[in-house]
Order: structure tokens, then sequence, then C-alpha cells
């Protein structure tokens, strides 16, 4: 394929806020100082009409050469895939990094280490009030402290840790019928992790975050973060990390696990790189954009 002449970056038309519109506009910006045309398009601007010939409903009258998905829209992504055009990243990629079981599943397959990971059970709305006691072996497993995930969240949220039974079977049933995940509580990792940026299986940026108040070391919840050069370890796993999800780019951060083995948090694939700059000054999207232009040259 040629050097792509146009390029769609879509973002979520539903969300307010600025962070989100923060990252397509730096996409655009890199693709333009690389000589590629780039439109900001709103997911709620293409409706996918499926059938035979698969299209989109659109105003815009050409369509892009790539897109640079950075929403967590699946069907819009597979539809534009089903049209024949790549998208960074994928769909499957994207819904494999949206949803913590699938994705802690697919690090363990490929063999990441990762925090001990418990699934569970599926519960469907309007059924019987949730069986606490079914989860007295992952109590067993795991012990107190103990981390619950939900599955669907970003920037830290629906993350929390757990001290004793009472406060394990009050967020059970806050979480209702959400999935989610117990795990492993990682002690010597309290408060700080790595945030190491990916491209094209190559390391563009790396942070230490830190936090004084809070078991998470996310920014968005208040954490400090400072320039952080990855050991070799580190660098090999975050690396095999963003491999094992499919993401062409992604934010991969890391626990510090007992005796200095890192340890896989999870791996982010739209991670927001506005946080990554103003520690590093180091501008992901212009690695995107080069890597996108290289592949599809």
């Amino acid at each position: 394929m040629a050097t792509p002449k146009l390029g769609w970056v879509i973002y979520n038309g539903h969300l307010g806020g600025k962070k989100f519109l923060d990252f397509a506009e730096w996409i655009q910006r890199a693709a333009h100082a690389q000589d590629i045309t780039m439109k900001i398009i709103k997911n709620n601007a293409l409706l996918g009409m499926v059938g035979t010939d698969n299209s989109l409903l659109k105003e815009e009258q050409q369509l892009p050469d790539f897109v640079v998905f950075s929403d967590k829209d699946i069907p819009l992504a597979q539809q534009l895939e089903a049209m024949g055009i790549p998208l960074y990243n994928s769909s499957n990629a994207i819904a494999v990094c949206d949803n913590k079981i699938l994705m802690y599943q697919a690090l363990a397959t490929a063999g990441i280490s990762i925090p001990k990971t418990i699934i569970a059970p599926k519960i469907f709305p309007g059924t019987t009030p949730v069986q606490l006691d079914s989860f007295n072996p992952a109590i067993a497993e795991l012990g107190f402290p103990m981390v619950v995930k939900e599955a669907f969240g970003s920037f830290g949220e629906q993350v929390y840790l757990i001290h004793n039974i009472e406060e394990l079977h009050q967020k059970i049933s806050e979480i209702g019928t959400n999935p989610f995940v117990l795990q492993e509580y990682i002690q010597t990792s309290h408060g700080r992790d790595i945030r190491i940026n990916i491209v094209g299986g190559r390391i563009v940026a790396s942070m230490m975050r830190t936090s004084e108040t809070d078991f998470r070391a996310n920014v968005s919840s208040g954490g400090s973060m400072q320039q952080y050069t990855p050991t070799e370890k580190e660098s090999e796993l975050a690396i095999a990390a963003a491999a094992a999800v499919g993401t062409d780019f992604a934010g991969v951060d890391l626990l510090f696990g007992p005796g200095g083995e890192p340890l896989v948090c999870e791996v982010n694939s739209n991670a927001h790189i506005r946080s990554i700059y103003d520690c590093t000054g180091v501008d992901v999207t212009e690695s995107i954009i080069s890597y996108i232009k290289e592949v599809l040259s």
C-alpha cells in the first residue's frame, strides 16, 4: 500500500471533557507534521450499515486510508475493518484491553507475569442475590488485603483495595452484575508503578508514578510522576505484554513485584499521552504516526 494520504482519528462524541478530544488533536498535529491529512471524526457521526455491502452513513465523502481509533466503540471499529480500512489499534486489541478479564487471560496465555488473578462468576440481572459464600475459595487463595477490579474502567477508577471480608461483601454487592476480578495485592508496589509507552514493539517513553495517599499511582488519582529508565527485564516485559494483547501502540503499566520482579498491572490500548509528555517531553503521537506510515508504505 502506498503511503497514506488521508487518515481519520476517531473519538467518542458523547463523552464530555477535554481529554478525549485532546488525544485526537495531538494525533492530527503529528500527522500534519508528517504530510498526512488527518480528520478528527466523532464516533456518532458514523453509522454502520450492516449487510451484503458493509458501509457507513456519514457526512464525509472520502474514506480514509487508515484510522487511529482512540475510542472503545468496538462495533464501529469492526465495521470499519469489514470495509477494508486498517485500524490502529485493531478492534480486537481494543476489545481485549477494554475488558480486564480478557486482558489478563491473554497475558497469562502468553506467559506474561501478572498478579494472581481470580475471575468472578457471571451474574445475570434480575437473578437471586449474590451468593457471597461462593467467594470463600478466593479469600482463602488471596487473603487480605486484596484488590477488586471491575472488568471495565479507566484512569484507575473501578479499582478497590479491600481489607476484610465485610468490605469484600459490601463491594461485591455494590458491583452487582458488572464483571470483575479479584487480584493479589502487591504490597511492594503500594502507591507506585511504571508507565511505559510502546509503539511498534519499541519503547518510546517511560515514567514512574507515585502516590502518597492512594495505593493506586494513577496521575488522574493524584499521583506524581518522574522520568524513569526501565531495566532490561522491565523493558522486555512491557514489550511482550503490548504484543500479547495485539496492540500497535499501548501504555503498559508495571508493578514492582516482590524481590524486584516486575509484574504487568494492565495494558492500555488507548493510553492518553499528555501526562507522559509533561513528564518526559516525548510526544508519543509522533512515533505513532511514523509507525503507521512505515506499516502502510
